[in-house]
């Protein structure tokens, strides 16, 4: 009988598998291999489309910056030696060939020369002649006074510090609204033999032109271009709410999108490249190809519609899979007009197995008394059932025990993140300084803690500390310190005191000897004086206005917490506008990577050396992103806390 035989002779059905497996190996090839072929084709196509885009721009661009080239260098050669024998007619062709320039370049907004202090002439602070279009006419005015020192602007001072010629970041003109870019060359003059600084010649560049031709690229039916600064704001972009209003990673940031950072790093930084992304504008995926113009540092991006233009081969391998479903549906029936008679007991079996899955471990499991394969497979079935039973309960009641816990926990971590000051800017109406910190618990909770507050109207205290251990008890001590520490400060004391009167109170009843290092400070916001007092603390950065970083030297002093009557010794120092104080835990020098090596303070001075940002936020967020990267996929080991306060001073 069928049911005594064993089930080899039954699987006619790998007939049927053995032939749609080749039939998918050889569609899987095909489809990968015709892909890969087009991917590579649009990819060549994308470059060919981008560099010639990139090199005609550039080519009206180096055009454009021929005109203040030119005049640069008249200006040293042929004005300075008729400016010196024949100054008010040299004046006047001056005015004459800055007028032509407007008049003849359609591209040319406005053109200016602006003469150093006293250099034009002696008894003038200002000169600084300035031709530009105004309602379709040529328009004249002399640039410079008490509310316009041009000299200070960076169109006028980075020339001269560089020299050589800068492009300015795009802008609005406020009198006409429309977009434009500056391009500054400076000029000099030769005095007793010497090549001396004289001025800066600027041409006003309307960008119109470069948003119709960015605007002419189409792909397919949704591809588009667009053009980013060198800082990444939006030049052009089909969503015109995006123009001069947001940048690259302003949109990174506002949809979550660290790749879309990366990619404008890398766009801003000069490079070529062709890589996937979704589109801003429609959602889809897209290939995006992007390369920097040669003039100026911009940077073209051109998005290529993944699906639009891969819809022959999709087209295509539809059809091989309709021939390849109908051929399989064939072989299906043949083969389950043989098999019919051998799969009734899998089929029971399957459809224990489906009610088993739904719960129902009190099910009858049939085929037991059969000898064969199936027989065996039955006692397999029957025997995981009753191992299911016992496993569930327990699990059961594991799983309720382990909620139990991970609910308190997050509810502690709820309520210690709600301890710390989280609303930034924390004081808007202040403007004598900018504040900005992060907590990051290694655990669920933590016992690293930061605070600010102001203890009277000019005098700001924050403080920074480190509770030792992890966990829950280091965020109790934690709760208890922060409270000790801010009742204390209240009173108007001084840091070494408020140190000292926290300290006496926790040790007599600090059965479990917990401790803490403290950075406590108090800023005076008027005069920039920081009092502070240190308890085993890492000593905070100093990065002055000058750009000088280093770690102040400060008395080590000891933990709280552990020796009752310690006296604290009190510090001084004394910011300048543009000071910035960085304050952190071990857990940012500390931090980890897979290699067991340690992000380390020259690491961090290192961060920090390197950054253009001078706000608080900013640099919080830079040395978060330099141990993110540092420590990769490792865990995190310890609290990661950063407070940074910089100083702006009194607004006059």
């Amino acid at each position: 009988m069928l049911k005594n035989k064993g089930i080899a002779f039954k699987l006619i059905s790998l007939v049927l598998l053995s032939t749609g497996t080749i039939f998918i190996g050889i569609f899987i090839y095909s489809y990968f291999f015709s892909r890969q072929i087009i991917t590579q084709k649009i990819k060549e196509n994308a470059s060919y489309l981008t560099q010639s885009m990139v090199y005609q721009i550039d080519e009206v661009l180096k055009s454009l910056e021929k005109i203040p080239q030119g005049l640069a260098c008249f200006l040293e050669h042929g004005f300075y030696p008729l400016f010196v024998e024949h100054g008010f007619y040299a004046q006047k062709e001056l005015l004459k060939i800055l007028k032509e320039v407007v008049k003849e370049n359609p591209e040319v907004y406005g053109c200016i020369v602006a003469f150093e202090p006293y250099s034009f002439n002696k008894g003038m602070l200002y000169f600084a002649p300035y031709f530009y279009k105004k309602n379709n006419k040529i328009s004249f005015a002399y640039i410079g006074g008490e509310n316009y020192q041009y000299f200070y602007w960076d169109w006028y001072q980075l020339p001269k510090i560089l020299k050589h010629a800068v492009w300015s970041e795009p802008y609005y003109s406020k009198g006409s609204g429309i977009l434009m870019s500056t391009y500054s060359v400076p000029f000099y003059r030769i005095v007793n033999g010497k090549r001396e600084f004289w001025g800066v010649v600027a041409v006003d560049i309307s960008l119109s032109w470069l948003q119709k031709l960015v605007s002419s690229i189409k792909v397919a039916q949704t591809g588009y271009g667009f053009l980013i600064s060198k800082n990444g704001t939006f030049i052009t972009h089909p969503q015109k709410n995006l123009i001069m209003n947001e940048t690259i990673f302003s949109l990174a940031e506002e949809r979550k999108t660290p790749y879309l950072r990366e990619i404008g790093k890398k766009m801003i930084h000069g490079e070529k490249g062709f890589v996937p992304i979704n589109s801003i504008v429609t959602g889809k995926r897209c290939w995006l190809a992007y390369s920097p113009l040669p003039a100026n540092g911009w940077s073209l991006g051109v998005l290529f519609p993944q699906k639009e233009l891969m819809a022959d081969v999709t087209k295509l391998n539809q059809y091989v899979i309709c021939l390849g479903v109908i051929g399989l549906i064939f072989l299906s029936i043949v083969t389950i007009l043989i098999a019919g008679t051998i799969t009734r007991p899998l089929r029971a079996l399957s459809s224990v197995t489906r009610k088993l899955g739904t719960g129902n471990l009190d099910t009858e499991i049939p085929c037991l008394e059969l000898k064969d394969e199936v027989g065996e497979l039955a006692k397999a079935f029957d025997y995981m059932k009753r191992s299911l039973k016992e496993y569930i309960k327990n699990l059961q009641e594991a799983t309720a025990a382990k909620e139990r816990v991970e609910s308190e926990l997050k509810i502690a971590a709820d309520i210690q993140l709600s301890m710390l000051p989280r609303t930034f800017p924390p004081f808007p109406d202040r403007e004598e300084f900018d504040i900005f910190a992060i907590m990051e618990p290694a655990k669920e909770v933590g016992g690293d803690f930061y605070d600010f507050f102001f203890v009277d109207k000019d005098k700001l205290c924050f403080l920074i500390a480190d509770v030792s251990g992890k966990g829950v008890p280091a965020s109790l001590f934690m709760a208890i310190l922060k409270f000790l520490l801010k009742t204390e400060a209240l009173r108007g004391i001084s840091p070494e005191k408020i140190l000292f009167q926290v300290n006496n109170t926790l040790c007599p009843d600090n059965e479990a000897c917990m401790f803490a290092t403290i950075f406590c400070g108090i800023l005076d916001i008027k005069t920039g004086k920081v009092h502070f007092a240190n308890a085993g603390h890492n000593p905070p950065l100093l990065w002055n206005k000058e750009g000088k970083i280093e770690f102040l030297k400060v008395n080590r002093g000891f933990v709280l917490g552990v020796m009752e009557g310690f006296n604290f010794k009190g510090e001084s120092l004394c910011l300048k506008p543009g000071d910035m104080l960085i304050l952190y835990t071990d857990g940012v020098t500390e931090a980890m990577n897979s290699r067991k090596e340690l992000f380390s303070k020259e690491r961090l001075k290192d961060v920090i050396a390197h950054l253009k940002e001078r706000e608080a936020k900013q640099v919080v967020y830079k040395v978060r992103e330099a141990i993110k990267l540092f420590t990769k996929d490792a865990p995190q080991s310890d609290d990661i806390t950063m407070l940074v306060i910089k100083f702006n001073g009194q607004k006059l």
